[in-house]
């Protein structure tokens, strides 16, 4: 029976940016991690591994995401570019401001499994992110041992988890940037209620 070492994170909000909304108005909060997503917190959490090969999980086996709600948020944003106006003696620059409305995750929270203690401890004493540096997510003490089939069924791991596989279930997520913008697959894998109640407690 293989076993599971699960480190909890908790945070106040979070917000991930689905790659098919890079012009929306509305951008809704995506509600799983994608496998460059998953790859860059292993690296936050161990940076002995930076110098691995991207595209590979070295220490997270799995990961569970859920939270209570998503709350509709205005932001303001610049373009990236300048526009020039006026003479060469009195020319300015500018970038204009606009404004978004973003689907953000209220009291998210993330579960990583680990294969060994060793790496859950070293893991459950460091913050990480979703997809914002400013959505910080902080871990709990407790390190809870379990076995991979209650990990994907037990509702008290509840969330959503995206697999790493291709298969006929699988839809495309993304272009890992790490691995020459290669197209990134999984399908999604559902336990219990990943839209807690805020009573629950999850």
């Amino acid at each position: 029976m293989d076993k599971l070492f699960i480190v909890t994170y908790r945070g106040a909000f979070g917000f991930i940016k689905p790659w098919t909304a890079v012009r929306d108005g509305e951008t809704y909060s995506q509600q799983f991690l994608t496998p460059s997503m998953v790859e860059g917190i292993e690296r936050k959490l161990f940076p002995n591994l930076l110098k691995e090969s991207s595209g590979k999980l070295y220490k997270i086996s799995g990961h569970r995401l859920a939270y209570e709600g998503i709350s509709q948020q205005q932001e303001q944003v610049q373009t990236r570019g300048w526009n020039g106006k006026g003479s060469k003696k009195e020319r300015s620059y500018l970038r204009p401001n606009s404004i978004l409305v973003r689907g953000v995750l209220i009291n998210p929270v993330l579960r990583l499994a680990f294969a060994s203690r060793e790496d859950a401890e070293d893991a459950c004493c460091q913050h990480l992110c979703l997809a914002r540096n400013e959505d910080v997510l902080l871990p709990e003490a407790e390190i809870i041992e379990t076995t991979i089939e209650l990990f994907n069924h037990d509702p008290m791991f509840n969330g959503y988890e995206l697999v790493f596989e291709k298969n006929e279930s699988s839809f495309m997520v993304g272009y890992h940037r790490g691995l020459n913008k290669t197209p990134m697959y999984g399908w999604l894998r559902m336990v219990g209620n990943p839209v807690m109640l805020a009573s629950d407690g999850a």
